[in-house]
């Protein structure tokens, strides 16, 4: 297949273009940096464009078979007024471009990146694709990008959307983010501990994409998360001890509320979600187990 990757240099997408080159695609990615990078490949293209806009690399698009939509803003970071705006800003334009852009006179598939912050925080309850839209910010970003992407519809194409829970991966992600506290004995939980820590291996994340992209009846939105839900408490623990380092400095809720503010309350947020739909169309995990994906990471 012929796939067409926006974001295509960030954590996921390096990995996914890497994952597909190795496979035989061949795979044209955008994204803002000026230049590929380490990627070297006869089928590999890499256009340097801000995907918000309109512009020449939506021409792109006119022969693909298969887009995987990656772009966004990093949600880590302090949620001003401003950044905020550039968060929305990278998902729904960059959807609505894309969509745009899509060939009119045959059919692709579209995968379509979202995020189980599309639910909201929901304490125990368990969250299957079914579930209803919460009602803060990352859950009404998250809506309104789903939206831009399921239009595609309207002209025949497949559109899977995948929402992504926390990606976890050597060199990157949120693991780059925890590591040095707990190599320095301060890691430990996110204030009380008990709010459910929706996760995913990034060996999973690229054998599921690449698994809908082949799939012709895969459609729709889809949890992208290990089958074998965690605790934030639970997890912290086991990282802890995967490093052979304790784990037992809680970080105060009140920090991250009146600290960070927006974005840390968000990081208190509970989402025992469930990958039902990926079960359902036969998906098989490697690492469905918390311990054993982080020992396959740190060591």
């Amino acid at each position: 297949m012929k796939i067409f990757i926006s974001g295509g240099l960030g954590f996921v997408g390096t990995h996914l273009t890497t994952r597909l080159l190795k496979q035989g695609h061949q795979v044209i990615a955008a994204g803002t940096r000026p230049d590929p990078g380490k990627i070297r490949h006869e089928k590999f293209q890499y256009i340097s464009a801000d995907t918000r806009k309109k512009g020449d690399w939506q021409n792109a698009l006119s022969d693909i078979d298969a887009v995987v939509n990656l772009a966004g803003k990093s949600i880590f970071n302090f949620w001003t007024k401003a950044y905020k705006q550039m968060m929305y800003d990278s998902r729904i334009l960059t959807t609505r471009n894309i969509v745009e852009a899509l060939p009119k006179d045959r059919k692709i598939v579209l995968c379509s990146t979202s995020a189980v912050g599309y639910y909201g925080d929901r304490g125990d309850e368990t969250l299957t694709e079914q579930s209803s839209n919460g009602v803060d910010f990352l859950a009404q970003i998250t809506k309104d990008w789903e939206a831009e992407a399921f239009k595609a519809q309207e002209n025949g194409h497949r559109v899977a959307v995948m929402r992504f829970s926390v990606v976890l991966g050597k060199n990157g992600g949120a693991i780059k983010q925890m590591v040095p506290a707990f190599r320095l004995g301060l890691g430990g939980p996110i204030g009380n501990g008990r709010q459910w820590f929706p996760w995913i291996h990034i060996e999973d994340l690229l054998s599921a994409t690449a698994f809908i992209l082949e799939n012709d009846t895969a459609d729709g939105a889809f949890n992208f998360c290990a089958p074998e839900p965690v605790r934030q408490g639970d997890f912290a623990k086991t990282l802890g001890k995967v490093l052979c380092r304790p784990a037992f400095m809680p970080a105060p809720a009140f920090i991250f509320r009146h600290i960070l503010g927006e974005f840390g309350a968000s990081l208190l947020n509970s989402q025992k979600a469930s990958p039902d739909r990926l079960s359902e169309i036969g998906f098989s995990f490697q690492y469905p187990n918390v311990e054993t994906a982080l020992e396959n990471i740190v060591r």
